[in-house]
């Protein structure tokens, strides 16, 4: 056989049972979900800052850095929602190498998913409980949507998965917001289309089961530039490529039209520094019209404690074992410039 199985893995219903949110966590959750939705559906004219490591890949260094992030977040909070971001899913172009904490709980030992699934639900309800602050993780696999569900205020879908079909389906059935990446080539139509499909309900397989959604009209798009046929980078972050996607949002029949820039990937040909350009280059865009204001509801950041990448083995503290990051001091400082410019 082609398969071979190994093992059966506990169900979410079995998970989250093992391992429930603390009642104050929750409670620090709905409140976070209703900031966020706030702000993508224009009711608020605060602005979101998802940030944080490629990689969630040690779980003490990444609530470090989420305690870090919550102090900043109290003296910003009149301005800015920051949402972590700790991603314990990596999609691999070639399928290789690190694969995130759901694979592999420990990056230098062989991979266990059931212990990773555990270990991510254990890491994101430390993070929520000591900070109150809800975070945002990439969905690579839907079927494990529900391991995860009662934690997360965010989701990204990536560039490999938006054409997805069960992807975007399931996206369907969520009531957290979910940002739709542009696929590598680019394609603001596979995007949008994305977010249609999203947005409306659906019947289809899940899980071994029949299931129906209602659709998510917090779904939106994430541009985090593309990749040409010779392999080179082109950003989507300039003020044409926002004003373009304003004008195909605006010919099609979407709720709540909501942009976020992802500054990195290739949108900075993974030059983690040009993160802090291209960010201000995004609100100065914002600022120039007020359609861009309107539509332009976030950046993303990827940034850790320490700058830069490492591999993994090398064991330096609170750096990436993925993309390379902006380091902390770095980070912090440019929070506070968004908070004056958004």
């Amino acid at each position: 056989m082609a398969f071979i199985f190994k093992k059966q893995l506990p169900t979410p219903d079995q998970i989250r049972e093992e391992y429930p949110v603390p009642e104050a966590a929750k409670q620090a959750k709905a409140k976070r979900d209703a900031l966020i939705r706030d702000v993508l559906t224009g009711i608020t004219d605060k602005f979101l800052v998802i940030i944080g490591p490629c990689s969630a890949d040690n779980e003490d260094a990444v609530c470090d850095y989420t305690n870090r992030l919550v102090k900043v977040q109290e003296e910003v909070a009149d301005r800015l929602v920051l949402i972590p971001r700790i991603y314990t899913n990596k999609p691999r172009t070639t399928g290789e190498g690190y694969k995130g904490m759901v694979h592999q709980p420990d990056p230098e030992k062989a991979p266990d998913l059931a212990k990773g699934i555990i270990a991510i639900r254990k890491m994101h309800i430390r993070s929520l409980a000591e900070t109150g602050l809800s975070a945002a993780d990439e969905m690579l696999y839907p079927e494990n949507w529900g391991y995860v569900s009662d934690i997360l205020s965010y989701v990204a879908i990536g560039a490999r998965s938006v054409e997805d079909q069960q992807h975007r389906l399931t996206v369907s059935g969520f009531d957290t917001p979910a940002g739709m990446k542009n696929p590598t080539s680019g394609d603001y139509s596979v995007m949008l289309n994305s977010v249609h499909a999203a947005q409306n309900p659906h019947d289809f397989c899940y899980r071994g089961f029949e299931v129906t959604t209602n659709g998510n009209p917090l779904t939106h798009v994430i541009l985090r530039g593309a990749v040409n046929k010779h392999g080179a980078c082109h950003p989507n972050y300039h003020y044409e490529d926002l004003i373009r996607l304003n004008e195909m949002y605006l010919e099609r029949e979407l709720q709540n039209p909501a942009c976020i820039v992802d500054a990195n990937h290739a949108n900075s040909n993974k030059q983690y520094l040009e993160q802090i350009r291209i960010t201000k280059e995004v609100l100065h865009s914002r600022r120039l019209s007020p359609e861009l204001h309107k539509l332009v509801k976030g950046i993303m950041i990827e940034s850790y404690i320490e700058a830069g990448a490492q591999k993994v083995g090398e064991h330096i503290y609170g750096k990436s074992i993925t993309d390379p990051c902006l380091d902390w001091e770095r980070s912090r400082q440019l929070i506070y410039e968004i908070a004056e410019l958004a």
